[in-house]
């Protein structure tokens, strides 16, 4: 009986250990899956020819646009993987402004190479790795291609605005709203630090009853209140 035990023993704990590598499988592929459902909903959204997006929250709210970050943000994503493409979406928005739905596509594609490399028997920690060789090598072509920017040339900074309104909404409006754009920033911008725009600084101010050709940039305060409230001891008018 004691030559039998043994190797029972040991077919339990080898058995315990690919129940165990099987489980770690499946949660990393329905990570993948999760994020890759994200991507693959504002996929069509992409570039200049995507198609918008109309979307309705739980107040009977409806939004349409195109933009990712905002698409992403109506979703109420719950998955904690999905919850990840979306605050990189909302990172992107933050330091670039624009590119909220590349960023998630490319993640997207990147999850499905891994989990085809994943398939092949390859360890998560070498396609990590990987990864991270393949991103600096980008950083060094990108920086190679790119052009410098002159924040005094108006002119090239109008262009680049338009460029990033031409897969907007408002990409007929182009012409109108990029040298706005362009002109709110300047403002807004601190010579001491022309790398970092707070853009909490600018406000979109929207109206009923006007269209986008009646957009204009004003250099100041915009009361958006149409009484004064006289409780609050302030003036009734101003000269």
């Amino acid at each position: 009986m004691a030559q039998v035990s043994a190797p029972i023993q040991a077919w339990k704990g080898h058995g315990e250990q690919l129940s165990k590598n099987e489980k770690t499988k499946d949660v990393r592929r329905q990570n993948i899956v999760a994020a890759r459902a994200v991507a693959d909903a504002i996929r069509t959204s992409l570039g200049p020819r995507g198609m918008d997006k109309m979307i309705q929250d739980a107040k009977e709210g409806v939004v349409i646009t195109n933009d990712g970050a905002t698409i992403l943000k109506q979703m109420a994503v719950q998955h904690p993987t999905a919850k990840m493409l979306v605050e990189l979406s909302k990172a992107q928005d933050v330091e670039a402004g624009d590119g909220t739905t590349s960023v998630v596509v490319i993640a997207g594609a990147l999850l499905g190479a891994a989990e085809m490399l994943l398939n092949k028997g390859l360890h998560p920690q070498a396609i990590a790795e990987a990864f991270l060789q393949a991103s600096n090598k980008s950083v060094e072509i990108l920086r190679e291609m790119s052009t410098s920017v002159d924040l005094n040339d108006r002119d090239v900074l109008i262009k680049n605005a338009a460029t990033s309104l031409s897969s907007k909404v408002v990409s007929q409006n182009a012409a109108q709203l990029a040298p706005i754009a362009v002109d709110a920033v300047m403002k807004a911008l601190d010579p001491a630090n022309p790398d970092n725009v707070d853009l909490n600084d600018i406000r979109v101010v929207k109206k009923l009853g006007g269209t986008v050709d009646d957009t204009e940039l004003v250099e100041g305060l915009v009361f958006t209140q149409q009484k004064v409230v006289r409780s609050a001891g302030g003036r009734g008018f101003v000269k």
